[in-house]
């Protein structure tokens, strides 16, 4: 059957790619697992802040992010190499003969799902600072200043994690060796270069090392770096030595973070075999 026949229109391929992914317990258990994660985090952190006299409660909605990205990570590589674990892949592409509608309509449907899990997860940040906030009887304003961005920039980043997921499990093929690789480039490398630079004690007349420089910048370019620019105001103060992208600059970087191994995984796709 083409994909440009009745049966397997691309529209036609999103659904069936939606009701796979739906489906799935791990799916849910990944989402679930982002939404308590985000809300338990922001809640400890804003809970142990609140004591400080400048406590700002909406200075805490993005405590948790870091740690609440991995759900939709996950969610993501396991989309990405599902069918090729379990072998659907051969019904599908029986189905899908052209195959790169399969991986469109994939990143459709992660995207979407995706979506809906940030914004629950950011809505579950939202209420974990509400404890915090009514003791200290700080009104809680979600409108004001660079707030409604702060908010925006987290949805797009926990679902452009998720794609970023989806786009290596897709080229990888393989649940281990996909986690290995995106759980290593958003968690563990910024936290191995920084190491490696606060050891070799190299000074610099400006204040910043060449090491911290050159590191500060590769942080910066990481899917987790390029997703703390969308959650930082125009006005905050950004790191020595990083290039000032901004929000704009720090989606643009996601994007690219997603986009490459996706079309490097179509490529794949359409010039070898499937094994």
């Amino acid at each position: 059957m083409s994909a440009r026949g009745p049966g397997a229109t691309l529209p036609r391929v999103v659904a069936a790619e939606w009701t796979k992914l739906t489906s799935l317990r791990s799916t849910w258990w990944a989402a679930l697992a982002s939404v308590v994660v985000s809300g338990a985090l922001t809640y400890l952190s804003a809970d142990a802040a609140s004591g400080d006299p400048g406590y700002d409660p909406l200075g805490e909605l993005t405590a948790g992010l870091l740690l609440t990205q991995l759900g939709p990570l996950v969610l993501g590589v396991l989309a990405g190499t599902g069918e090729y674990s379990t072998g659907g892949f051969r019904t599908t592409f029986v189905a899908v003969p052209r195959r790169w509608p399969v991986l469109a309509a994939q990143a459709v449907a992660v995207a979407g799902f995706a979506l809906l899990v940030a914004v629950a997860s950011v809505v579950a940040a939202v209420l974990a600072i509400l404890p915090a906030a009514s003791s200290r009887d700080l009104p809680v304003n979600l409108t004001e200043g660079s707030t409604p961005w702060t908010l925006a920039g987290m949805v797009v980043f926990l679902t452009g994690a998720a794609v970023f997921g989806l786009a290596v499990g897709a080229l990888v093929r393989r649940v281990v060796p996909a986690l290995v690789t995106v759980i290593g480039l958003t968690l563990v490398l910024p936290v191995v270069l920084t190491l490696a630079v606060e050891s070799s004690g190299t000074t610099f007349v400006e204040g910043v090392t060449p090491q911290e420089r050159a590191v500060n910048t590769i942080t910066t370019l990481l899917p987790s770096g390029a997703g703390g620019l969308l959650v930082t105001s125009s006005d905050a103060s950004t790191v020595p030595g990083t290039p000032d992208l901004g929000a704009v600059g720090g989606g643009l970087v996601l994007a690219a973070w997603a986009l490459v191994p996706l079309v490097a995984a179509g490529v794949r796709l359409r010039l070898k075999d499937v094994k």
